[in-house]
């Protein structure tokens, strides 16, 4: 199905007045994509198996597509043979698992999304300046799971404003923060505000850490709010990024659902709704949306509206590992 055709099907056909407002942008990320191609292209230049850290992206459609052509998925560099090929996930990984990988002699492919990467960089950079860091992300998620390897005799978690309340920090004038890249906006500012109350000369990165992506798509369900009864999100419970716009729409006073795909949106959820919002979280491939829509406008929701909020243009190299390998087989044909 093409979204954009589909807008004037209503136009032809008796109209019910229910409307779908499907927005834009949504889905894969600059960072979803290049991970998901890193698995495809080495797939293809070096055949299956290639394992995989994690799961790629968090995404349960996503990595069974990965599996069924080859990836081999496992949680620990043990379930790695020695000297076989792994690609780290979009999320990062610490250093020791780096060094772990080191140890058992693997090649290694590094998917972490460059954005993840500067956060862990900024780390780095304060742990050797000797300031506290406080890491404003979510316990056990991936990401914040690798950024705090990169210091952790000088990072400390805060999810919430008690968090900063409990802090205590060796020196108050030498304190900085960094965040979790898929963090709701409005949260993290709140808790950043309690902490420059707290530590006035505190120190945060010369850009935000929350990604472009994560923005956008809260500012999208920000503005969709106020025109819907209902806004359902396309992507799987672990990904933080399409939780949180559950939660910025809820928030708002307006009901949310995150679902895997249309096969666990309730009847109940659309009954006396007259306008739907449609958004996917960074993780989440384009398809299931176009089913989700198909499956609303057969429900009689039969007007299909379009907003875009801001075009999103960012793309990523491959990773360096990957990237000389491909010229080189480029060039060879040459």
């Amino acid at each position: 199905m093409t979204i954009a055709a589909s807008a004037t099907q209503g136009a032809k056909a008796t109209v019910s007045g229910k409307k779908i407002i499907l927005l834009r942008p949504r889905g894969f990320c600059a960072g979803v994509v290049r991970a998901i191609d890193v698995v495809k292209i080495a797939l293809d230049l070096y055949g299956a198996p290639i394992y995989v850290r994690k799961e790629i992206v968090h995404n349960r459609h996503v990595v069974d597509e990965l599996r069924g052509a080859g990836a081999i998925f496992v949680e620990e560099l043990e379930e790695v043979p020695q000297g076989a090929r792994v690609i780290f996930s979009a999320h990062g990984v610490s250093p020791a698992v780096r060094a772990q990988a080191r140890e058992r002699n693997l090649q290694v492919i590094d998917a972490t999304c460059p954005l993840v990467t500067k956060v862990h960089l900024e780390a780095v950079k304060f742990a050797k300046q000797g300031y506290t860091i406080v890491l404003i992300g979510h316990k056990d998620h991936d990401e914040v799971i690798g950024t705090l390897g990169e210091a952790p005799e000088s990072t400390v978690l805060c999810s919430t404003e008690g968090d900063v309340d409990r802090l205590h920090v060796r020196d108050p004038e030498r304190v900085s923060y960094i965040t979790q890249t898929t963090l709701s906006l409005d949260e993290t500012e709140s808790i950043v505000s309690r902490l420059k109350q707290r530590f006035p000369k505190i120190q945060g990165p010369k850009a935000q850490d929350i990604c472009y992506a994560t923005e956008n798509r809260q500012l999208a369900v920000k503005a969709v709010v106020p025109l819907c009864q209902l806004l359902l999100v396309v992507g799987s419970q672990n990904s933080s990024n399409s939780r949180r716009l559950v939660e910025v729409c809820e928030n708002m006073g307006v009901a949310s659902y995150l679902i895997d795909d249309l096969s666990e949106v309730k009847a109940e959820w659309l009954r006396g709704k007259d306008t739907v919002a449609v958004t996917a979280g960074a993780s989440a491939p384009e398809n299931l949306v176009e089913k989700l829509i198909e499956s609303l406008q057969g429900s009689g929701f039969d007007q299909l509206e379009e907003m875009e909020i801001k075009e999103e243009d960012v793309r990523f190299n491959l990773p360096s590992e990957l990237g000389r390998t491909v010229q080189l087989q480029t060039v060879s044909r040459v």
